[in-house]
């Protein structure tokens, strides 16, 4: 299986095993992360039976105003930035994923912000027999989780939106699983 990480992540994809197939034609990423798959899977000449999006970092539904403010703000104050972020990421579940933390960049939260999704690109992926699935949170406090269904589901081969889960997949009932 290839993966990527989400933005401010490395080595995450544990915490998402029982949403990612054990295959090595799978390629899964979580949020930041989804965008770089798509892009892999789309220039990639190796065989992807199956392309996992987690809380694919979704942020089309948002005008320029918001990602001048999230880059103000980043830059402003990062270690502020990463507290506030690491707790929306992980709300409503108390996760410690402090295991998991990486040094994060203005450049690439600019990139993760203006990213554009296009539906050709996902339609390209499909039409080479990958199966394309999408996984979010209900309760995702870092994506607007409705505008990210209603964007993907008609695109894909399966949305799933997990009832009171986070952008981090899972709910406050999910704390000690973790």
């Amino acid at each position: 299986m290839r993966y990527f990480s989400g933005f401010g992540f490395c080595n995450e994809a544990e915490l998402f095993k029982a949403w990612i197939p054990d295959s090595e034609t799978t390629v899964a990423g979580f949020s930041y992360g989804a965008q770089q798959a798509v892009t892999y899977a789309l220039q990639t000449s190796y065989r992807i039976d199956r392309l996992v999006l987690l809380s694919p970092a979704f942020f089309q539904d948002k005008n320029a105003a918001f990602v001048r403010l999230q880059l103000k703000h980043f830059k402003r104050d990062a270690a502020a930035y990463a507290r506030a972020f690491y707790a929306n990421v992980c709300y409503p579940a108390d996760i410690d994923v402090a295991p998991y933390r990486c040094e994060m960049n203005a450049q690439d939260l600019e990139k993760l912000l203006t990213y554009r999704w296009q539906e050709d690109t996902l339609r390209r992926i499909a039409d080479r027999g990958t199966v394309v699935e999408v996984i979010l949170g209900e309760s995702d406090r870092i994506i607007n989780a409705q505008a990210a269904c209603d964007f993907f589901a008609p695109l894909v081969d399966a949305t799933y939106v997990i009832k009171d889960a986070g952008h981090m997949l899972r709910s406050k009932e999910d704390s000690d699983d973790v």
